[in-house]
């Protein structure tokens, strides 16, 4: 009987923000539609990299408070190289918006870097699902794969990414389709 009050107490002790829901993501849509159709469009490196900067910025806005404090936090662990309090902060913001593409965006890439590919590949999907224009997620993706020696998807997901970005870095990593003459073939 004792343990049940602690435990009651305790839970209406908890800030009320502990049972908020998460808002709905902002509204980006204009702002996301103008900076894509630069990106596409980019007719050099400086324009491209102007408008995917814009669009992470847009990508890394949170729906609210609370769950841009956990990504910010998780993004400084990450930077510090502690990749495990990272994932433990994107874990608590996927459960807290799981309809927050951004946070398995993230959440993938601290997995990959812990060798976690399965589950990177998972959330991965999930923000391609979300935001098929993800040229981040299709680029991690491609590495992903590299990763697990799944070359032939990772080279489908990498072009995938350069249409997108047509001066993404990752570019370089490209290999000619068959049928297609190499570069020192020409």
């Amino acid at each position: 009987m004792i343990n049940a009050m602690k435990w009651l107490f305790a839970l209406f002790a908890l800030p009320a923000t502990a049972f908020a829901e998460c808002p709905p993501n902002p509204e980006q849509g204009d702002a996301t539609a103008e900076q894509l159709t630069r990106l596409i469009e980019a007719p050099n490196a400086e324009v491209a990299n102007e408008a995917a900067n814009a669009l992470w910025q847009l990508w890394f806005t949170a729906p609210d408070a609370r769950a841009q404090d956990l990504l910010d936090r998780a993004v400084e662990r990450r930077d510090s190289y502690d990749y495990e309090a990272a994932e433990n902060l994107l874990d608590e913001l996927v459960n807290y918006c799981p309809e927050y593409p951004e946070a398995y965006n993230q959440r993938a890439f601290i997995r990959f870097l812990r060798d976690k590919y399965d589950a990177a590949l998972s959330d991965l999907d999930r923000v391609i699902a979300a935001r098929p224009y993800h040229f981040g997620a299709h680029s991690g993706r491609a590495m992903t794969l590299m990763r697990q020696g799944r070359m032939t998807l990772a080279q489908q997901s990498l072009r995938r990414a350069v249409r997108i970005h047509p001066f993404l870095r990752e570019r370089s990593m490209l290999l000619p389709e068959a049928g297609t003459p190499a570069d020192g073939d020409l």
